[in-house]
């Protein structure tokens, strides 16, 4: 058996993306959709109210759900079998109208996207674990389509069930999926109908991840690692908080040596090494009265005198503008008032009832 996280980490999900790759609107069409309408992605108009086509809707359903911006529960109607589908909190702090940024146009809030695609949280498993193992597993940063999904197989299968292994051909079409997500230079296919637009579409190129050398069968592929230049300080300061906040739900530290190397943490999902990860994060460090780097017995750490979870929140939150504290910006729990589903676990049971029931779906246990 492997010694990775991966079978707490994941929901064994492979080819949910129907070979698309998330593209520049769809997140945000969804959500402004899924506000209103909880059963859009099962209804006939949907390629008509999400301005897709019809193998679209599925992936922008999948997508939705991967990135953590909805949550589906099931129907009132007990005799109904479709699940319906409803907004994160999240998802209105980034994608509404007046939220944080709701076309994608600050190239950190696909890195966050990135970020939450990749994170295992309590409540809220990876739902891509192709992406997860090459990001925080994969050995090596050089390889062919093959050896990913040779990767890929030997990860689940170290993990998971013999029953619960996905086909082959469904480990293909992650890799394939994956590919076109984040290479910048990917070859334009003249037989599969949606080649070229693959190669226009998806915002996630920016990023910089993913690089191509050589051409056909032989062709390699990169996963790039160092300074990220177009990510801002303030997301990856969230992203390590955030992180922190799975150790522990209250004030202390963390060493930057953890956030760079270990398996789920930031500088595994961007790539970053201590050095790179220290240097994007210090200029923030220094002029935020919460956040200290500190040194001790030759390791240096991230201290916070505030639970971390919270603190990441309130860190993205000014970054953006304070969205929190625009007109009519909901609470998380009368975010949860508005949509009821959110308070369903996974398996369908209410969640337990409590004053602080909204803000730990969002915040996790500590105060906020």
């Amino acid at each position: 058996m492997s010694d990775s996280r991966l079978a707490e980490a994941v929901e064994l999900r492979f080819n949910r993306h129907e070979t698309f790759a998330p593209r520049f609107g769809w997140m945000h069409k969804a959500y402004m959709q899924v506000k209103d309408v909880p059963d859009i992605f099962y209804r006939e108009d949907a390629p008509v109210l999400l301005g897709v086509g019809k193998n679209m809707v599925n992936a922008m359903r999948y997508w939705s759900k991967a990135f953590k911006l909805t949550q589906e529960h099931a129907h009132g109607d007990p005799s109904r079998k479709a699940r319906l589908a409803a907004p994160t909190w999240r998802a209105r702090w980034l994608l509404d109208e007046n939220g944080a940024d709701p076309y994608l146009e600050d190239t950190g809030s696909l890195w966050l996207l990135h970020w939450w695609l990749l994170s295992a949280e309590p409540d809220s498993k990876c739902q891509v674990p192709s992406w997860y193992v090459m990001f925080n597993l994969a050995p090596r940063s050089r390889v062919t389509d093959l050896e990913m999904q040779s990767v890929i197989t030997r990860y689940v299968h170290e993990n998971f069930k013999e029953d619960d292994w996905p086909a082959s051909e469904s480990v293909k079409r992650d890799v394939d999926c994956l590919v076109k997500m984040y290479a910048s230079d990917q070859e334009f296919n003249p037989l599969s109908p949606g080649s070229f637009e693959d190669l226009l579409m998806s915002p996630f190129r920016e990023l910089g991840l993913l690089e191509g050398q050589g051409k056909g069968k032989q062709k390699t592929w990169r996963f790039t690692s160092g300074a990220r230049s177009n990510l801002p300080a303030a997301v990856l300061a969230h992203a390590c908080l955030d992180y922190a906040s799975r150790l522990s739900s209250t004030a202390g530290s963390i060493s930057l040596a953890r956030l760079a190397a270990e398996e789920g943490s930031p500088g595994s999902a961007f790539r970053m090494r201590e050095p790179e990860l220290t240097k994007a994060i210090e200029s923030l460090v220094g002029n935020h009265p919460d956040l200290q780097i500190v040194e001790a017995l030759g390791q240096r750490s991230l201290a916070y005198t505030k639970p971390p979870k919270s603190l990441a929140w309130d860190v993205l939150d000014e970054y953006y503008g304070c969205v929190r504290q625009r007109e009519d910006f909901p609470t998380p729990e009368q975010w949860i008032e508005m949509y009821p589903g959110l308070a369903e676990t996974a398996a369908g049971t209410p969640r337990k009832k409590s004053s602080q029931q909204a803000e730990e779906l969002v915040f996790g246990e500590e105060n906020v």
